[in-house]
């Protein structure tokens, strides 16, 4: 091999190398061989000694990519935890965590999804037409894999895959199909999923005949294996590889590949744009990671509603006359408040220029200068950029039962007000409540009873998040549904972290450049539920944990009202009143005081 095709292969794999580094976030990634004392992370598939097919390209990126994603949304604590006591099961287990963190970097990144679909065609085409006559012929792990391409991956199998995944296919089905909506939910929630499967697998009917002789003989083996199933993976990994390459070379002797410079830049070219992407999915799983660790019973009976779906059309508009009362006793307060609010954003939005500049638009007023001395130079200006454009304001107001009465009154008013106010100024605004479905943990609580009550089950009751108004939305075609948090059936528990993480994903999927989340509170986080059977800050942890993450890692800024409650040691930016009437005057002078200054965010 020439030093030329050395330098080109080697520069794909330091490519390889690079965007596994960004897309798992870990960059003490090694690939060079370690010694037995070394700490780095070890990966064995960056073999480009043998690139000399167009399949090699396909398999390396697909290998590459999986195994950055395994490292960024895969949590070997919950996996091991999870893990099936019956050995037979584990392969199987394994199979279905190698295709879910898949799909979830499909989600996040479409190059990665063309990568891992095209080396999985790859590897279906390369299966072999032999005499399929029984289960016998074909491993089951074998088959379930294939049945989770074709089911989850949604990949289409060809005539051989077909006929091998037909043996198995009604084993799969009568276990697996009655879960899949719930396991399709909780792909991003690895314990859920995980221990879904893990269940299933051991109430399978084909693995009961499993040789109960040879699991005793290989008790201790299967500890060695456990301590390590990493490094097993890898040479299992290694020989799969060695006969996929052998077939390769069986099957493409017609269309070997010649490596060339230019199909390596294209190559190149590909990983760098991924590279560029994959931004995005480090900070998604930032936030992933942090509510892995939180832990949730159940999200079956959760729900995301549009507040004109929770009561009829003519109790929404009693609750709204309501509102509207309330409002005359409030209106002179409310027209001040408006009219400074508006005045100031305006102004913000008034054309603002730099002069007496070398290069820009010509200034005019500055002509005469030239006619009075031809030797004077011209004078341009240009205008400025302001901080105020393209924005949008998200409201997330506290609807729990401590919220009833007085507070929540002048929370609905405030929403209303800021609404009106803000869109007039052309700034969006989305107005949106949480609170649970029900007292006492609802339904989440009933299965977990019904299931001898686990200890520590995690948060333990059905959630409630309430769209009052999109962003898209003109006040006026909402104007109603703000006042159904006068409703006081609405008003229950407060789980505040899911609630702000819930907006917080929302405000990332707009374009605005300038995202404002401003949250409205009466204090902590409060589930009975939930911190009867968990530890009693359980709750609070894992909002100091999100806030912080907004705080230090994303672009949105977020601030709190505490009602009657000091909140600042959830948020930094925090103000607390200790009369619910100030709370109007809090919120127009904190909005004005964003836009004067735009702060910075890491």
């Amino acid at each position: 091999m020439s030093n030329k095709e050395n330098n080109i292969k080697e520069q794909f794999k330091e490519a390889l190398i690079s965007t596994a580094r960004v897309i798992s976030d870990d960059y003490k990634l090694n690939i060079k061989k370690t010694e037995k004392n070394s700490n780095f992370k070890k990966i064995n598939f960056f073999d480009v000694t043998n690139l000399s097919h167009k399949n090699d390209f396909i398999r390396l990126r697909a290998e590459a990519d999986s195994e950055a994603l395994n490292r960024k949304f895969s949590n070997k604590n919950i996996f091991d935890k999870n893990l099936p006591k019956n050995t037979s099961c584990r392969s199987l287990y394994k199979i279905a965590e190698k295709i879910r963190y898949e799909i979830l970097g499909e989600k996040a990144l479409k190059g990665v999804g063309k990568n891992l679909r095209e080396n999985y065609y790859q590897k279906i085409s390369s299966k072999r037409k032999e005499e399929l006559k029984d289960k016998q012929n074909v491993p089951i792990a074998e088959a379930f894999e294939l049945y989770m391409l074709k089911k989850f991956f949604n990949l289409k199998l060809n005539t051989t895959s077909t006929k091998m995944l037909s043996l198995w296919e009604k084993d799969f089905e009568s276990s697996i199909d009655k879960h899949f909506d719930f396991l399709n939910r909780n792909l991003e929630n690895q314990d859920n999923y995980s221990s879904k499967f893990s269940e299933i697998f051991q109430e399978m009917d084909v693995f009961d005949s499993d040789n109960e002789e040879s699991n005793e003989n290989n008790d201790k083996k299967d500890t060695e294996d456990e301590n390590k199933s990493e490094n097993n993976d890898e040479n299992s990994s290694i020989n799969e590889e060695e006969n996929k390459e052998n077939e390769q070379q069986a099957s493409y002797n017609d269309s070997d590949f010649d490596i060339s410079e230019e199909q390596i830049d294209k190559e190149i070219e590909n990983l760098e744009t991924l590279k560029e992407n994959s931004e995005i999915l480090s900070k998604k799983n930032n936030l992933n990671n942090l509510n892995q660790e939180y832990k949730i019973f159940t999200t079956e009976f959760d729900e995301i509603a549009k507040a004109e779906n929770l009561e009829d059309s003519n109790e929404i508009k009693k609750l709204r006359k309501n509102l509207d009362q309330q409002l005359v006793a409030f209106q002179d307060l409310i027209t001040k408040l408006a009219n400074k609010l508006q005045r100031q954003l305006l102004a913000k939005q008034n054309r603002a220029w730099e002069f007496d500049l070398e290069e820009g638009l010509l200034d005019s007023s500055k002509l005469t200068r030239i006619i009075m001395d031809p030797y004077n130079s011209l004078s341009f200006k240009k205008e400025k950029d302001l901080d105020f454009k393209d924005t949008i304001v998200t409201l997330l107001i506290d609807n729990s039962g401590s919220m009833r009465g007085r507070p929540i009154t002048i929370a609905a008013l405030c929403a209303d007000i800021l609404s009106r106010t803000l869109e007039r100024c052309s700034v969006k605004v989305e107005i949106l409540g949480f609170t649970t479905k029900n007292w006492k943990g609802g339904k989440s609580r009933e299965i977990w009873t019904k299931k001898n009550k686990t200890k520590n089950p995690g948060r333990l009751n059905d959630l409630r998040h309430i769209i009052y108004k999109e962003a898209d939305t003109h006040w006026r075609k909402s104007k109603e549904n703000i006042g159904l948090m006068l409703k006081e059936g609405l008003l229950k528990e407060n789980i505040d972290g899911e609630a702000i993480s819930w907006a917080y994903s929302r405000l990332k999927k707009r374009k605005e450049e300038r995202k404002i989340l401003m949250v409205i509170s009466d204090g902590a986080p409060v589930d009975d539920s939930t911190l009867s059977v968990n530890s009693g800050d359980f709750l609070e942890k894992h909002l100091k944990r999100i806030v912080k993450f907004i705080e230090d890692k994303s672009n949105v800024e977020i601030l709190a009202i505490g009602i009657g409650h000091d909140v600042s040691r959830y948020y930094q930016k925090a103000i607390k009143i200790t009369d619910v009437q100030e709370l109007g005057d809090v919120m127009i002078s904190q909005l004005s005081g964003l836009f004067e200054s735009k702060n910075n965010f890491h």
